[in-house]
C-alpha cells in the first residue's frame, strides 16, 4: 500500500462529492486566502511550489486507482472510478487543473487570494475541491511559519536600526530555528524550516535547508555554528564544569562563533565566576566569539541579567550610535521558551540599559514550527464560481447568518494593485488592470519555478 497515493490524500467526505454538484456543471473554481488576523494584517505567501513538485508532479496510475477503490468502499464511501480512470487514460495521470498563484514570498493583506484553482477538463469538475485538503495544507502551514518568522523580524529590525552600526549585516542571524525536534514529522520540519529561512539565515533544522535546496534551488539557505548541549557539558560532572567550558574554547576558539549552554547548574555563577573570571583571558586570547546560551530561568529577565554580567566582566565599547557593544569575544543567545512579546521586552530592556541589540540573538523551537494552526491566520479554500454546460459562470459563495467572518468571495478572483497594496477583484471586473495571480501549474506542468532568492526578495 502506498501512503502517498494522491487519490487517498483527501478528507473522507470528499469521496462522495462528485455525486453532489448540479447537473450540467463543467467547471468549479476555488480560491485560497487568509481570512484574517487582528494582530498581524499581512501574511507571507510561501510553500505551494514544494507541493506542486513533490505531489502533483507524480502521475496517478491505474495501480493507484485499483488500490484506492477497495479502501474507500470499505471505509463506507462511494468511489469515482470512472473519473479517476479518465484522468489516467485521457491525461496520462496528470491532473487536469489550472492553478494560479501570487509569486511566492509576496506579502498580502487579510482577505486577498493567494491562489486559485479550476479544472481544465469539463468532466473533471469534481476535482477542484477534491484537492482542497492537500492544497490548503500545503499553503497554510509554510505561509503561517513564514509570517510568524517575519513578525519577529519586524520586531528586531527597528531596534537594530536604532542601536546597531550595521543592522543589515546583523539582522539575518537574529532568529535561529531550533524547532526540528518539536515538530510532528520530518516533512513538517522541512517545510517549516524552509519557511523560516525566507526571513532569516540561522537554523539548526537541517531538513529545512534541504527543502529550500531541493524545491527552490537554494545552494545553502541557512547556517549554524558549533554548539554544546547539556549532555556534552554535564558529562564532565559538576565539579569539572570549568573544564567542560575550557574544552569548548580549545576545540572551537579562534574559528568564528561557537555557543555554549551554561545553565546546567547555575547560569549566573557560570557567567560571573567561570566565564567572567576563570576563563575570561582564555576566551579573549583564543579569538572567535563565545555565544553563551542560558536555557532556563525567566525568559525576559535572565538574558538581560547575563548581558549585564558579561558587560561587567568582559567590557564594552560604544558604537557610533552611542550604545554599548560587548567585547567582540562574547555574545548571548536566548532560546528558551520565548515568544514574540518576550523578544520585544528583552530588546526594550536592553535598549533602556544602553545596550545595542546586536549583543543578543534569539532562538525558537516548537513555538516557531509547531505552535501554529490553520486558524492562526484563518486560511481557507472556498469555491467561488461554477460554469454550466453553456459556458456561463455563476457565482458560488457562502454567507453564514451567524458568523460573517466565514463568508466567502463570489466570482472568479484576481489580485490587483490598489492604494493600500494588493487587493482582491473579480476577474469579470478586471478591465485593463494587471492580475498579479498568474498560472503556476497546468495539466501536470510546472509553469513557474521560483528561486529562494526571489522569494526572499519579495518577503523582505
Amino acid at each position: 500500500m502506498s501512503l502517498t497515493n494522491l487519490i487517498l490524500n483527501t478528507d473522507s467526505y470528499k469521496f462522495s462529492h462528485y455525486l453532489q454538484y448540479p447537473p450540467g456543471t463543467q467547471a468549479i473554481s476555488s480560491y485560497v486566502e487568509a481570512r484574517g488576523h487582528s494582530e498581524q494584517p499581512e501574511v507571507v505567501f510561501f510553500g505551494l511550489q514544494m507541493f506542486l513538485k513533490e505531489y502533483l508532479s507524480k502521475p496517478v496510475t491505474m495501480q493507484d486507482v485499483d488500490e484506492a477503490e477497495p479502501i474507500v468502499r470499505a471505509h463506507g464511501l462511494p468511489f469515482n472510478r470512472e473519473g479517476w480512470t479518465r484522468i489516467v487514460r485521457q491525461f496520462g495521470g496528470r491532473l487536469p487543473l489550472l492553478i494560479e498563484a501570487l509569486p511566492e514570498g509576496t506579502l498580502v493583506k487579510r482577505g486577498v487570494p493567494v491562489a486559485q484553482v479550476v479544472n481544465t477538463d469539463p468532466q473533471s469538475f469534481w476535482l477542484t475541491s477534491y484537492l482542497e485538503t492537500a492544497l490548503l495544507r500545503a499553503i497554510w502551514y509554510p505561509s503561517t511559519v513564514a509570517s510568524n518568522s517575519r513578525r519577529v523580524k519586524q520586531i528586531i529590525q527597528p531596534v537594530l536600526e536604532r542601536t546597531c552600526d550595521d543592522p543589515a549585516a546583523v539582522l539575518p542571524f537574529r532568529l535561529h530555528d531550533f524547532g526540528a525536534r518539536g515538530t510532528g514529522a520530518l516533512e513538517q520540519a522541512g517545510i517549516g524550516g524552509a519557511a523560516h529561512l525566507v526571513n532569516f539565515m540561522g537554523t539548526d533544522t537541517m531538513t529545512g535547508v534541504l527543502y529550500a535546496r531541493r524545491y527552490y534551488h537554494a545552494e545553502m539557505a541557512g547556517f549554524s555554528i558549533p554548539a554544546s548541549e547539556h549532555a556534552t557539558m554535564t558529562a564532565w560532572g559538576r565539579e569539572r564544569e570549568a573544564e567542560a567550558y575550557g574544552n569548548m574554547i580549545d576545540q572551537f576558539g579562534g574559528r568564528g562563533l561557537y555557543a555554549v549552554v551554561s545553565d546546567s547548574y547555575d547560569i549566573h555563577n557560570a557567567v560571573s565566576e567561570i566565564w567572567g573570571k576563570q576563563l575570561q583571558e582564555r576566551v579573549k586570547a583564543a579569538g572567535g566569539t563565545l555565544v553563551i546560551r542560558p536555557d532556563s530561568g525567566d525568559p525576559v529577565e535572565t538574558p538581560v541579567q547575563v548581558v549585564r554580567q558579561l558587560a561587567y566582566h568582559f567590557g564594552t565599547h560604544l558604537n557610533a550610535k552611542g550604545f554599548k557593544v560587548l567585547d567582540d569575544s562574547v555574545r548571548i543567545i536566548q532560546g528558551d521558551g520565548i515568544s514574540t512579546a518576550d523578544i520585544a521586552q528583552i530588546l526594550g530592556r536592553l535598549e533602556a540599559f544602553g545596550f545595542s541589540a546586536e549583543n543578543i540573538a534569539f532562538g525558537m523551537g516548537a513555538a516557531l514550527l509547531q505552535k501554529v494552526n490553520r486558524d492562526t491566520y484563518s486560511f481557507a479554500m472556498k469555491a467561488n464560481a461554477r460554469q454550466d454546460d453553456r459556458g456561463v459562470w455563476h457565482d458560488v459563495y457562502k454567507r453564514p447568518a451567524t458568523m460573517n467572518v466565514k463568508s466567502s468571495k463570489a466570482g472568479r478572483q484576481a489580485v490587483v494593485s490598489g492604494f493600500g497594496g494588493l487587493e482582491a477583484a473579480r476577474i469579470d471586473q478586471l478591465g485593463n488592470r494587471k492580475n498579479h495571480m498568474a498560472p503556476v501549474w497546468k495539466d501536470g506542468v510546472l509553469l513557474k519555478d521560483w528561486t529562494f532568492t526571489e522569494v526572499r526578495e519579495r518577503a523582505a
